[in-house]
């Protein structure tokens, strides 16, 4: 019987659906974190009869046919990538993107890694670290005897130190824009890296160019909503609920065949 590996691809599916909602409700208070969403396709299917096929040798022609439907497959995993709401914190090595960008990592094999998750930190070198201890590209170093940093919306660094009544311009953040975020490969850790979908990174500055400017002082929370999730567990669970029942019934039915004298 069909009805019951049909079934069986339906209650798979909606699985996967609970696993990445309850990703997304993990990782509801994770910096910067972007929501997913499960999209499905059908699967292949059997025709008894096609449509367009000629009925009779008078050249009438089937204009439905007869196909049945295998069942469903996850198709992809969408990444939202909508601003999620800043929170300020008032540190000043916290900083949020306000619009399309993400901040330049250099990884320790000398790749480049993308992250908008600007909770940043200082190494023993005076280093703009990520929480991980790996620098921006390009690097950003402070003065040893810095006493306070300011950083603009344009992604300028300036240093204050003893006996200075200006601050030092000391470097800019650089930002990259993709063609395709969603096309992003996640690694973990707020990463992100190029993949052949989301094209190669567009350097650019901040506050230009439709580039994001930076916020200081400021965090990008997690873009997950509460109620919408809650509300798309419940239909998963249902949904998985009423493939199960049909697996129930195809069982009852195929005990009803076999139990007849």
């Amino acid at each position: 019987m069909r009805i019951l590996e049909i079934a069986a691809t339906g209650m798979m599916a909606q699985q996967t659906n609970v696993e990445v909602i309850s990703n997304n409700i993990a990782n509801i208070n994770t910096t910067s974190f972007k929501r997913g969403r499960a999209e499905f396709s059908d699967l292949i299917y059997q025709s008894q009869q096609r449509q367009g096929t000629f009925s009779s040798d008078a050249g009438t022609i089937v204009p439905v046919g007869v196909q049945v439907g295998l069942g469903v497959k996850p198709a992809a995993v969408a990444r939202i990538t909508e601003q999620g709401a800043l929170q300020q914190t008032g540190n000043r090595l916290d900083l949020a993107l306000q619009g399309r960008g993400f901040f330049v990592v250099q990884m320790p094999d000398g790749t480049q890694s993308f992250t908008r998750a600007g909770t940043f930190q200082l190494n023993p070198d005076g280093a703009i670290v990520t929480p991980e201890g790996f620098e921006l590209d390009p690097s950003i170093t402070l003065p040893n005897d810095v006493t306070d940093i300011e950083v603009n919306r344009s992604g300028e660094v300036f240093a204050f130190t003893p006996g200075q009544q200006q601050a030092q311009l000391v470097g800019r953040f650089t930002l990259a824009t993709f063609i395709n975020e969603a096309g992003l490969e996640a690694m973990g850790d707020n990463m992100f890296r190029e993949t052949l979908a989301s094209g190669q990174p567009l350097l650019g500055l901040p506050d230009e160019d439709g580039v994001a400017l930076i916020r200081q002082g400021y965090v990008e929370n997690s873009n997950v909503n509460v109620v919408e999730e809650v509300t798309d567990l419940i239909s998963a669970q249902r949904a998985y609920e009423m493939n199960a029942k049909v697996i129930e019934t195809a069982d009852q039915m195929s005990q009803r065949v076999s139990n007849m004298r």
